[in-house]
């Protein structure tokens, strides 16, 4: 064992009792300003993963897309190849348009998705968000007619003033010449179920109809706008997304969801980076307790200074000791905040003590995930900021005369 870190620990304990309760103090800064940098990333990962769960829910992982704007003919075969590859679970084909919706009392805008229920259950969990009625788009008499069904987000729901088993009316262009003062064509369905994801812009605004119902209404025949696939692994999409485009001898534009979604994940991992930036500087401003801690233990222990240099020690010893006194501080610091982080996030995982106004968030309390790296990180960037506050006091230390010690 180096003498040098032997006397660093025995300053840490020892000393005068206002430099000893600084010491403590500083270490307990350290702390804290880890576990809030460690309990705020945990706390935006949680948020980044619950979005994502609920957006590739909905969207699923890879999208596949025609070229120009066209349509996809053979669907079927397309959905057989994508099933045959390695890593991919489940392939399913759909349409989607924009149209007018319009109940009794309301109308607005929204999309309209079709597809097949079978098949898109295997790729999405539309059929796992149904809060009221039934996943099902069989047609049954209603108002002395043969009517669809069609589900919809429990949000568009209330601004229609609709529920279950009432009808409602969707106007479509799609497919029409505008300037041959076409009209919209009319299409005639009835709540079948009601669905939240948990994310507003597609409770608000989505609807689902059957594939056959979708292809009669936007007149698209026997094809469809878009396939999406499931995958094993959602962050291989990227590294696949290149081998299913060769696999399809690039007839189409394969999509996967990270670049689908890059505005809203972007902005994620960029705030997220400002937040460990910003939270960082909570152990920054420990750091200056670390210098004016350490500049104090130096004035303190000048005649032990000098007694060391007496007996051989060089000043590049001494000022070991002073770091290795910065970097016990950061230790004690770095393990003592990722306890207190690990423990707030258990507690509120389990007894979810922080809520959250659902209708204003799309969850009802603060969700933690905590990711070992961002604790690592968050641990070596407190070693680095210690190692230089303690750099000066250590200059200083080193700097001590022996002939000015030994006349005192």
């Amino acid at each position: 064992m180096r003498y040098e870190s032997y006397i660093a620990r025995r300053y840490l304990r020892s000393g005068r009792f206002f430099v000893s309760v600084s010491t403590w103090i500083t270490i307990l800064g350290v702390t804290l300003g880890v576990a809030v940098v460690c309990f705020v990333m945990s706390m935006h990962n949680g948020f980044e993963k619950e979005i994502r769960s609920r957006l590739l829910g909905t969207t699923s992982h890879i999208s596949i897309f025609p070229l120009r704007g066209q349509l996809i003919d053979d669907y079927l075969e397309l959905v057989d190849t994508l099933e045959a590859i390695d890593g991919v679970i489940a392939a399913s084909p759909f349409i989607y348009y924009k149209a007018a919706i319009a109940s009794a009392s309301e109308g607005d805008g929204i999309i309209v998705r079709g597809i097949d229920p079978e098949m898109e259950s295997r790729t999405s969990n539309v059929a796992n968000d149904i809060v009221a009625g039934m996943y099902e788009f069989t047609e049954v008499e209603l108002e002395d007619d043969t009517i669809p069904g069609m589900v919809i987000g429990s949000t568009l729901a209330e601004r229609l003033g609709v529920y279950l088993g009432e009808s409602v009316v969707l106007y479509s262009l799609s497919g029409e010449d505008i300037h041959r003062q076409a009209r919209p064509r009319v299409a005639k369905f009835y709540i079948s179920g009601l669905f939240e994801t948990g994310l507003y812009e597609f409770d608000v605004q989505m609807a689902y109809i059957s594939l056959p119902s979708a292809q009669k209404l936007f007149k698209t025949g026997d094809a469809v706008t878009a396939v999406h696939l499931k995958l094993n692994d959602i962050f291989q999409a990227e590294t696949m997304a290149p081998i299913i485009d060769s696999l399809l001898e690039y007839r189409y534009d394969v999509v996967p969801w990270n670049i689908l979604h890059q505005n809203l994940f972007g902005w994620i991992a960029f705030e997220k980076l400002i937040l460990f930036l910003g939270f960082i500087l909570i152990v920054l401003v420990a750091a200056f307790s670390i210098i004016s801690t350490l500049v104090m233990l130096t004035m303190q222990k000048r005649a032990e200074i000098g007694i060391l240099k007496t007996i051989g020690s060089t000043p590049g010893s001494v000022r070991k000791i002073f770091v290795f006194k910065g970097l016990t501080i950061a230790l004690f610091g770095v393990i003592g905040g990722w306890i207190i982080a690990l423990a707030a996030a258990y507690i509120q995982n389990r007894f979810e003590v922080i809520s959250l106004p659902p209708d204003i968030y799309f969850i009802s309390y603060l969700p933690i995930d905590v990711h070992w790296l961002d604790f690592f990180g968050t641990g070596i960037a407190t070693f680095i900021i210690c190692f230089f506050a303690a750099l000066y006091p250590a200059y200083q230390a080193a700097r001590v005369s022996v002939i000015d010690v030994l006349r005192k």
